[in-house]
């Protein structure tokens, strides 16, 4: 047939991977991914593919276009993980729900799963700093070589999208195929300008993604956000939360990220009762970590001025706890302190119930002309004030914790609610256990 070659075209492999030197967050080193391209470059080129990676496409404009055109039409993916790359795992995503075959995830042997990778194959090389020892080299060169034949040969289903969906159609090209890939990277572009539909698209998404304690996925749309409106105090409130919720790289690291976000909030001045909840909370999980005095003042001094300015049960049962866990941690030290907060904690829990049952009596009732997102919405609503109602109880010496802890369950939570909650009263009990009164022999 006139115009087809004679030759077959040779295969191509697209590697996912970062340029350079990088920082990898999660062990502190740097390591040159360069050096690690040398190595995975000549296994492909070995194994009778093409090999190339986003810094060697040739384009005019932005990367998106082609990165997607690869990342589909690649007759094999390699993906790096290293340094705990967060576009490498997005572009790696990508490739999984595009193509149902021929990917591989290769990693540093430092890399710390961030999420369930137990059913998927995952190669290591060991990574030196500045360069991969030559034994080490040729080791992972072997292996990866071998795991290239037999991948390409095999033409067997790796994506865990389409395992798990054993049903599901990859996506076929039609004639508006190159026009879909425009479009697509049309999308990603439009997400770097501030108009608001893009806004509210990405605000929506990150919401969603909270929602069902998706915290990398909200993380990734929230850092997108805020460098778009860098001043836009929601937007940095719900980072802060995606990132210590995240636990990524580390917790530790997680919640020092995201103090340094709610810092740019001023939460010393603030009366935003959102940030200094926000606040509250980070520096408790700091205070969990750390044992440090400091984190869990501030914690305290958190939740204490959101609750005086909003008068909410959130800031105040978790003002009640720190007050608690405070008294216990100072009695010996300043007992006159640890018996003021102890008995202001039992102040706090006496308002959180007067203002969880205003709360409980204003709730509307769930009904048919609600949607379902709607009603469950209402129904977690209902959850937490109860949920709180049997902690101030417990905290009050109330019996009426296991009528409301009855009440909290007729809601149907998910498990995640009654296990957060399930945990903070074990807590709880525990501090209620030894008083300041009782450490000093008061009566």
């Amino acid at each position: 047939m006139g115009g087809k070659s004679h030759h077959m075209a040779k295969k191509t492999c697209f590697v996912i991977q970062g340029f350079g030197k990088k920082q990898d967050y999660q062990t502190g080193r740097t390591l040159d991914l360069d050096a690690s391209y040398e190595v995975i470059k000549e296994a492909v080129i070995d194994a009778g593919l093409e090999c190339i990676r986003a810094d060697e496409i040739k384009h005019s404009g932005t990367i998106d276009q082609p990165m997607f055109e690869q990342i589909l039409g690649a007759d094999l993916v390699i993906a790096d993980l290293s340094t705990y790359n967060v576009n490498a795992a997005y572009e790696l995503g990508v490739r999984h729900a595009l193509r149902p075959l021929c990917t591989i995830i290769v990693a540093e042997t430092g890399f710390k799963y961030p999420f369930d990778f137990s059913h998927i194959a995952m190669r290591t090389y060991e990574h030196m700093g500045g360069d991969i020892g030559r034994r080490e080299a040729k080791r992972f060169h072997d292996d990866l070589r071998q795991a290239i034949d037999a991948i390409v040969a095999a033409q067997k289903t790796d994506s865990p999208v389409y395992t798990f969906i054993p049903d599901l159609r990859n996506p076929m090209r039609g004639p508006a195929g190159a026009a879909a890939v425009t479009a697509m990277a049309e999308t990603v572009r439009a997400a770097a300008s501030a108009d608001e539909m893009s806004l509210k698209t990405m605000t929506d998404q990150a919401k969603a993604a909270i929602a069902r304690s998706d915290f990398i996925m909200a993380k990734g749309l929230l850092l997108a956000l805020h460098q778009m409106v860098p001043t836009k105090n929601d937007i940095t409130q719900m980072l802060a939360l995606a990132t210590y919720k995240s636990k990524q790289p580390s917790p530790e690291a997680a919640l020092v990220e995201a103090r340094g976000y709610l810092e740019t909030l001023d939460p010393a001045g603030s009366h935003n009762t959102e940030t200094l909840g926000l606040w509250g909370a980070v520096h408790k999980r700091m205070w969990d970590l750390s044992s440090d005095a400091k984190d869990l003042d501030e914690a305290v001094r958190g939740y204490e001025r959101g609750f005086q300015l909003k008068q909410d049960y959130y800031n105040g049962i978790n003002l009640a706890f720190l007050l608690n866990l405070r008294a216990r941690q100072s009695v010996k030290s300043a007992p006159a302190e640890a018996i003021a907060d102890w008995v202001l904690a039992s102040r706090v829990r006496r308002r959180v119930v007067e203002i969880c049952q205003a709360e409980l009596k204003a709730l509307p009732t769930v009904s048919d002309g609600m949607t379902s997102e709607e009603q469950t919405d209402l129904r977690n609503r209902k959850y937490w004030i109860l949920a709180t109602l049997r902690e101030a109880a417990v905290g009050l010496g109330d019996p009426a914790s296991e009528d409301w802890k009855g009440q909290a369950a007729d809601t149907k939570p998910a498990k995640w609610m009654i296990d957060s909650t399930d945990e903070q009263i074990a807590r709880l009990q525990t501090l209620l256990a030894e008083p300041p009164m009782k450490a000093l022999g008061v009566a």
